[in-house]
């Protein structure tokens, strides 16, 4: 019982302690682990390293633990054992090298459970010397060298450096300590050879000093390669040249026999070439033949190569124009569909010494059936429809020269323009006129003409261009005074027909006529009856009529007529339909016109109507009324009747700009008496 209570006291206290397992009967704790460095963090290079890595575990039990330790540099794990003995790992790094430095850390790991010590930092200096290898001293010029640096006892990314002088020549970088390269010295004469090499670690790196330095002595060739061009001077076109690529050893025998037994082996091999061409090969002697040619400016070449040795030598080879190269010219420079088109096709110069005018011929390609040749080099003949491409070959002595291609582009006779207004045409504002042809080849020169006397011109050189021109007329009639024409070639130009386009007149003089009919002879009118508006204007129907009553914003009425005048009535006038009335219409010249007022005065009780037409004073009014007399200026018939007489009448009196006054009304008291008719009609007018 007392074994039991123990055991329970070990489990429950082991719960509380952090990284504690407990098995069965079985438990343990990892209480700390740690990292050092001996002999310590900074160190030279070939010192011996170790890392010690201790890890403190508590236990119960007998049973051995199985520990794993694993080594990190730089968070990467670079090492890993697994023991039940070990209570502390020791890694070793012997002869460290600057590729050993880096940020260590070591972990152990019991049945799942782990831990890992903290971050111990490790720097070794010092590079070792790098050593440089030759495979040859002494080379030829062009040979290949092979060359071996070597970082000793080194280890990691190691980029390496060679170079002749202080001219860097190779780099190569290798996961080695030694690196094989091979290189060629062209120039003649000594050089010195180094290598020197870069260490990587983590994010820097770390340069060596300077290898031994080894003299290479580079020696010209014991032979020269001989280029020979055959004949040397005065070549034309035409001529033979003979070419000739061999190997020279020095003697007195400047060429070397097939039988020479020093230089000629399998790996020798010449090769004879005129810029990107090659012409001939061989192993120790080429020969070529071939025609001389101005359009191979090229130079020959004659290159030796004797396994990865090489040398060349070249030659210019000067060659004289026999002739020129033809030119073709048009005649006409321009020409239209269906025209007659002349071609000449001509040389410009000959070699005279060399050759005869008469040796000389011209063709056309391609023939074709429409153009025949007149004397030699001139063709004649109809122009196609369409574009087409000729070009001149001359031939001489096996010779053929071709001229650059000519495009014979036949350009298409301008239509008929057509002419048209742009927008609306209203007389007094500008307005624009567009001429315009459906075909013609590009650029068309439109004028403008009046009555066929040109007022002005545009070209039209873009397809997307049009011949627009700004004019005014003051009258309808002159519209058809207008005509363009349209020229793109040497002949007379097309004309169009007039032009032919609806002319509005904006509108004026409106006036605002009240009676009981719609005819300019208004009759009288009287209560009860239908009375009529009557607004008219001069100018271009359609017109958008508009009558208002004064007072109001809203028109009374709106309509649009194909006449100049339209009316608005008012049936069965009464007192309820004076007021002050006035008009106003508005055509597609857009300009509104208004009328004069006029006032309606209904007065039901004595069953009379009066009409007021105003306007405004004009200068000489005011100027004679302020002299003349005090009384105001008003025009105005009176009619009077009895009672006992036919219904009010309405006296509709004159119309236009003067001022007019009307005034129906009772006769006064006893002034039947003394007239012998049963009315008295009477009229005063204020003249001016």
């Amino acid at each position: 019982m007392a074994v039991f209570l123990l055991l329970f006291s070990v489990l429950l206290f082991s719960c509380f302690l952090p990284g504690t397992v407990v098995y069965a009967q079985r438990s343990f704790t990892i209480r700390d682990i740690t990292l050092s460095i001996e002999p310590g963090p900074d160190v030279q290079r070939d010192i011996n390293v170790t890392l010690r890595c201790r890890a403190i575990v508590s236990v119960s039990g007998q049973e051995a633990l199985s520990r794993e330790y694993t080594v990190y540099k730089d968070s990467r794990p670079i090492y890993t054992k697994a023991s039940s003995t070990l209570e502390e790992l020791l890694y070793p790094l012997p002869h460290a090298r600057v590729s050993n430095s880096g940020r260590y850390k070591c972990a152990i790991n019991i049945q799942g459970q782990q831990m890992i010590s903290r971050v111990q930092k490790l720097t070794v200096t010092g590079l070792s010397k790098p050593l440089l290898h030759l495979n040859k001293s002494v080379v030829m010029k062009g040979e290949e060298l092979t060359a071996t640096c070597t970082a000793p006892n080194e280890t990691g990314s190691i980029l390496f450096y060679f170079y002749e002088g202080t001219k860097e020549i190779v780099e190569e970088q290798v996961n080695s300590n030694q690196v094989e390269v091979k290189f060629r010295l062209d120039s003649e004469g000594i050089h010195w050879i180094h290598c020197s090499y870069k260490v990587f670690v983590g994010g820097d790196s770390l340069k060596s000093n300077e290898s031994n330095s080894i003299i290479v002595s580079v020696k010209e060739l014991p032979f020269a390669v001989v280029l020979e061009i055959a004949p040397q001077s005065g070549i034309y076109e035409g001529d033979m040249v003979f070419i000739s690529c061999t190997i020279s050893n020095g003697s007195e025998d400047p060429h070397l026999s097939s039988e020479d037994p020093h230089l000629i082996s399998e790996e020798t091999h010449l090769y004879l070439s005129q810029g990107n061409k090659l012409l001939s090969s061989g192993h120790t002697k080429v020969n070529h033949s071939m025609m001389a040619l101005t359009n191979s400016p090229e130079d020959f070449e004659c290159k030796l190569e004797m396994g990865k040795i090489k040398k060349t030598t070249t030659k210019t080879v000067l060659v004289s124009e026999l002739f020129s190269t033809p030119t073709l010219i048009m005649s006409p420079a321009e020409v239209f569909q269906k025209e007659y088109l002349t071609l000449t096709c001509k040389s410009k110069s000959y070699a005279s010494e060399r050759l005869r005018q008469e040796e000389l011929s011209y063709t056309l390609d391609p023939l074709q059936s429409l153009l025949i040749p007149k004397e030699d080099g001139v063709f004649f003949g109809r122009v196609l429809q369409y574009d087409f491409n000729y070009t001149c070959v001359a031939t001489a002595r096996g010779i053929v020269k071709r001229s650059q291609t000519l495009t014979v582009r036949p350009k298409v006779s301008v239509s008929t323009p057509k002419i048209s207004a742009v927008g609306l045409v209203v007389i007094g504002r500008p307005f624009q006129i567009l001429c315009q042809s459906d075909t013609g080849s590009l650029p068309i020169n439109y004028t403008l003409m009046e009555d066929y006397e040109p007022l002005r011109s545009v070209s039209v050189e873009r397809s997307s261009d049009q011949a627009v021109f700004t004019v005014t007329i003051s009258r309808s009639e002159q519209i058809k005074r207008y005509m363009c024409e349209a020229k793109n070639s040497r002949k007379e130009g097309e004309l169009s027909k007039r032009l032919s386009v609806a002319v509005i007149e904006p509108l004026t003089e409106p006036t605002l006529i009240a009676g009981s009919a719609k005819f300019p002879n208004l009759p009288d009118v009287s209560e009860g009856d239908h009375l009529y508006l009557v607004c008219s204007v001069k100018g271009s129907p359609p017109v958008t009529f508009k009558w208002y009553r004064v007072g109001s914003e809203l028109p009374l009425h709106i309509t649009t007529s194909h006449d100049t005048n339209a009316d608005y009535q008012i049936p069965a006038l009464s007192k309820d339909h004076s007021g002050t009335y006035y008009c106003e219409a508005v055509n597609h010249a857009n300009n509104v016109v208004r009328s004069d007022p006029v006032v309606i005065e209904a007065r039901v009780d004595r069953g009379e109507v009066s009409v007021w037409t105003k306007r405004p004073p004009d200068a000489d009014d005011e100027k004679s009324s302020s002299v003349a007399s005090s009384e105001p200026d008003v025009e105005y018939t009176e009619v009077v009747h009895p009672p006992t007489a036919d219904p009010a009448r309405a006296a509709l009196l004159r119309k236009g700009t003067d001022t007019v006054y009307s005034e129906l009304q009772n006769a006064p008291h006893g002034a039947a008496d003394s007239l012998d008719q049963g009315s008295v009609e009477y009229a005063e007018l204020n003249s001016d």
